[in-house]
């Protein structure tokens, strides 16, 4: 499987197919599912898009379901991860970190000084920068 080829063919309504089976909650799916589930005005626009997923090798076809064979991190999907059955921005983990320490730094905080002020602005602009780009990321998502 050529990771440029994979790139280019994985765009659009294709995408859009792949990303509802690596996220969908069975291991399999059928292109009449598939149609209803992201508008399709046919099974057999699904169908289409599916077989090109096998043909690139992501996905197999048993039976008349369609199930991931493969999970590839190409273009969009780059900046996502599956964590327990779902597909979060990879930012997310950091920006919830980020605002954790910020909330428990504000709970501890005790003297107003240039050090305690400087802290402050440092951890809300980071967490604030953090949320922006998971909130940027998860709207680009197919």
């Amino acid at each position: 499987m050529d990771e440029e080829r994979v790139a280019s063919e994985l765009k659009g309504n294709t995408l859009r197919v792949y990303w509802y089976l690596l996220q969908s909650s069975k291991s399999f799916a059928g292109p009449r599912q598939i149609q209803r589930k992201l508008g399709f005005s046919s099974p057999a626009l699904a169908v289409y898009h599916l077989d090109k997923l096998v043909e690139l090798g992501l996905v197999e076809k048993v039976s008349g379901e369609y199930h991931i064979v493969k999970a590839v991190d190409v273009g969009v999907l780059k900046q996502f991860v599956k964590f327990k059955g779902f597909i979060i921005p990879r930012n997310v983990l950091y920006a919830t970190m980020f605002t954790t320490l910020i909330a428990f730094y504000l709970s501890q905080f005790r003297e107003v000084n240039f050090y305690s002020i400087f802290a402050l602005i440092f951890g809300l602009s980071s967490t604030t920068i953090l949320w922006y780009e998971t909130i940027r990321v998860w709207r680009s998502k197919p």
